[in-house]
């Protein structure tokens, strides 16, 4: 089965794409990767939909603008998908849209929001599509995130020592596996989000990001910055738990800096990229890690990869790409998994890692042009992901 992934992440600089034939035989999904497209969004979109993000105000009229101005976006890079990746046909299209609200009450969460309308999905593509992702294991009592942990689980498993799949998106997440001890997986803390923050303002809209971490390069860690925003009690919450912007966010950086000197923009980033360093390495220290495959945007922050591995020598780092899978494609290519096993009536999570009550089939399908499609449903959920060579 041909399956395009679509993902908008708490950067929500733009849509990443991924096609993926999948097929399963017995125990094994195995996922051969066509490639990977990440598009912008549009400027004006975008400058809406920060508008719109917590902890501004918004309003139910400017809510559905988003829904379908985000779903035609992604109905536009579906299309690309399927055309340069597909090679002209897929048989599902997976879109996990864009997180307005992840509503969390201490450790509980109590709903999410994602929005992109799927039906201009369906209606460009002709093709089904899944949607809606999270809210199931939200429903069974389950945190909604970190969703790729189904795939880390499935590929990484096997690990004779304490191994952690590490994401460095706008949000940094772990899923922790090790012989005798069921995974777990949780949100670590900010990763990306502070960073872009606080380049963004900084710069008044001028940068987005650090890019090359060259920012983060010449500045200096404030120390008393650091001690404050390290004592947020988010961290010392037990797993499972998630959090995103509705916490992290520019107005939580600017709190926090009113309590300290003036910096310079440099020396900002510097340390709120020390802050990322440091929880996530003080997350796998606390759960034995012993080696990490990391993915996400930040690989690509040199600066911040130092700091991992200059606070963790003896843990061996690498990232997924080592796997078979590009690191800043992973997360689409865990959501076309979750849809290809959705269709199949199997489970998209593992419930220790989210703290469900059980697994559950994840989303809602949207029918295609020529309705919904008709699939057997296997005895069993697989146990292992086996990742193919690319197609070329």
């Amino acid at each position: 089965m041909r399956v395009v992934g679509l993902i908008s992440g708490t950067s929500y600089d733009g849509i990443d794409a991924a096609a993926a034939d999948l097929s399963l035989a017995g125990d094994e999904v195995t996922l051969r990767p066509r490639g990977a497209i990440s598009v912008p969004y549009p400027e004006q979109l975008r400058a809406d939909l920060v508008a719109a993000m917590p902890p501004a105000p918004t309003t139910a009229e400017a809510v559905c603008r988003l829904d379908t101005l985000i779903g035609q976006a992604f109905a536009d890079v579906a299309v690309t998908a399927v055309a340069e990746l597909g090679g002209g046909r897929a048989d599902l299209v997976v879109s996990h849209g864009q997180t307005l609200y992840h509503w969390v009450d201490g450790r509980d969460v109590l709903g999410t929001l994602q929005v992109g309308q799927p039906a201009w999905i369906a209606e460009r593509t002709g093709l089904p599509v899944l949607a809606d992702i999270r809210a199931r294991d939200v429903a069974v009592g389950g945190q909604g995130a970190p969703l790729v942990s189904l795939f880390d689980v499935l590929l990484l498993g096997a690990s004779d020592r304490p191994t952690a799949a590490l994401n460095l998106g706008g949000i940094s997440n772990l899923t922790i596996m090790g012989p005798g001890r069921a995974p777990i997986a949780f949100d670590v803390g900010p990763a990306n989000t502070l960073m872009d923050a606080a380049v963004s303002h900084g710069t008044g809209g001028a940068e987005t990001f650090d890019r090359d971490g060259a920012r983060a390069g010449r500045g200096e860690i404030a120390p008393d910055l650091l001690l404050r925003l390290l004592a947020d009690p988010y961290y010392a919450l037990a797993a499972p738990k998630s959090t995103g912007k509705e916490h992290f966010n520019l107005a939580y950086l600017l709190s926090a800096l009113s309590d300290v000197e003036s910096l310079a923009l440099d020396d900002v980033v510097a340390t709120v990229t020390a802050l990322t360093a440091q929880t996530v390495v003080a997350a796998c220290r606390d759960n034995g890690v012993e080696s990490v495959i990391a993915a996400g945007g930040g690989t690509a922050n040199p600066v911040l990869m130092a700091g991992l591995r200059a606070a963790m020598p003896e843990v061996e780092m690498t990232t997924i790409d080592e796997r078979g899978v590009s690191s800043d494609a992973k997360e689409a290519y865990a959501f076309a998994l979750i849809g290809f096993l959705a269709l199949h009536g199997l489970p998209g999570t593992v419930a220790s890692c989210t703290g469900a009550s059980r697994s559950a089939v994840l989303g809602s399908l949207v029918p295609g042009a020529a309705g919904f499609p008709k699939i057997d449903r296997p005895s069993r959920p697989p146990r292992r992901l086996r990742i193919a060579a690319a197609r070329r």
